[in-house]
């Protein structure tokens, strides 16, 4: 999350908070994709994390990007945490130093690809001169909680204190992963809720394809996707599967309703973070919120409490694929292309639907707490999601065929997905063949990692 929303506008009715999210829907030929990235900075001769400060730190990174690329920088107290883009997109830092970039809405993968090989050149000419290297795995593999910096951004404190209150791992999740999300429209209530059902169910099959992240603290951690396995212990009341969105008749009221039932993180007013954790936003639309009385909701608290919701997909005023760890290149446009091949087609989208209608929400939660771990040998409804993920990449591929996005070579979006079929078809996922390498040619040590494993 690169900026925080400044929307003052009140909201006093419940019927304001489900406009907020139809305010999102698009006509289909507005449809876009928008690709987000984190990506983990260690510094290339040492092997060590970045701080922020310093004349090789973040700041220093953001700094020189901010003049390599003529995006506006965006300050916090004083502390430059980001930059944005006038035509959209912008960087930002996660808690632990992660890297990322939240990409503009864009027309079809070939675009988002596009912006994505401009945005890892414009990065590497300021980072290589500090020396500093990004790694393409979904959990930093070497440094101890302890060891990593962290950032100066306060949403970041507050979000740090109420963390430990609630799970296990939410600074694990802060400080030491990276993921990969792909952005798409809804065109109304509908077929918000028809992607929607088909992308959660689904969600575990992309874990189980995107796992790249087996190594914690030197040495393998028993997961393919530790970081996916860390989201199971962060915090139960924002994250998960969202059963309620299989019940009859959901729709924006019900994502509402779940929203208001969620503990608040903090109130912004002007640039200043005020902690309410664990508060209630009924309490701030009516006026009553112990930390703040007198203090109203506005349009920009609905946004910023929307943000703070980390489910396996998110809405906002778009849906968020969110079950992926980050990998290379390759497979950052990959999902991409998974995503916008299965959910962009109507054909597509019925046939993603129908591979799933049978799955129960027993199913569906015992795919996602048994994904992290065993990847595409995960059982799920009489199958497995190996078998499952072959299904589901040939939809996409003719999903992608009916939109017949074509690039200035005459190919189309299908190009995208060989990553994704090569694993299907050697069913390995990328995190096996990390530890295979690290039983085998890397002598059971992690360090290759950083010359392997990057950007």
């Amino acid at each position: 999350m690169a900026r925080d929303s400044n929307d003052t506008t009140p909201l006093t009715t419940r019927a304001e908070l489900i406009e907020w999210f139809a305010a999102g829907e698009k006509p289909r030929a507005r449809f876009a994709i928008g690709t987000e990235h984190e990506k983990i900075p260690f510094y290339r001769e040492s092997r060590a994390p970045v701080p922020y400060d310093g004349d090789r730190g973040i700041r220093a990174l953001l700094e020189g990007l901010a003049g390599e690329t003529g995006w506006e920088p965006i300050v916090d107290l004083g502390n430059i945490i980001g930059l944005s883009a006038e035509a959209g997109g912008a960087i930002s830092i996660e808690p632990g130093g992660q890297f990322e970039l939240s990409g503009a809405a864009l027309p079809d993968v070939h675009a988002t690809a596009a912006e994505l090989v401009t945005h890892l050149a414009a990065t590497k000419r300021v980072a290589d001169p500090l020396g500093i290297g990004f790694l393409t795995l979904g959990m930093s593999p070497k440094w101890r909680r302890d060891e990593t910096p962290v950032m100066p951004k306060s949403r970041y404190r507050i979000m740090a204190g109420y963390m430990p209150k609630v799970g296990s791992l939410g600074l694990d999740m802060m400080l030491r992963t990276a993921t990969v999300q792909v952005n798409l429209d809804f065109a109304s209530e509908g077929d918000m809720v028809r992607k929607m059902r088909a992308s959660l169910a689904l969600q575990p099959v992309a874990t189980a394809l995107f796992a790249n992240s087996p190594f914690t603290d030197g040495r393998p951690n028993g997961f393919l996707s530790r970081r996916s396995e860390i989201w199971r212990d962060t915090d139960a009341d924002r994250t998960g599967m969202l059963p309620f969105a299989f019940d009859a008749g959901f729709g924006y009221e019900a994502y509402v309703d779940w929203l208001l039932d969620m503990p608040m993180y903090f109130v912004k007013r002007g640039d200043t973070y005020h902690d309410v954790s664990g508060a209630s936003f009924r309490d701030l639309m009516a006026g009553k919120l112990p930390q703040l009385p007198g203090e109203f909701a506005t349009v920009s608290d609905w946004a910023n409490h929307a943000s703070t919701a980390f489910p396996e997909v998110r809405l906002k005023r778009f849906l968020e694929m969110r079950g992926a760890d980050v990998g290379d290149s390759g497979m950052i446009a990959a999902q991409a292309a998974f995503w916008a091949g299965l959910l962009y087609d109507e054909a597509a989208l019925d046939a993603a639907l129908d591979l799933v209608k049978g799955w129960s929400p027993a199913n569906r939660e015992a795919a996602r707490a048994t994904a992290p771990r065993l990847g595409l040998a995960t059982p799920v409804a009489n199958t497995t999601l190996g078998a499952v993920a072959a299904e589901a990449l040939a939809i996409a591929r003719s999903g992608l065929r009916a939109r017949g996005r074509r690039d200035a070579e005459g190919r189309d979006e299908t190009i995208y997905l060989q990553p994704l079929e090569a694993i299907v078809a050697a069913g390995r996922t990328r995190a096996e063949d990390l530890l295979a390498d690290y039983e085998g040619r890397w002598g059971a040590c992690v360090r290759p990692a950083f010359a392997e494993c990057v950007f």
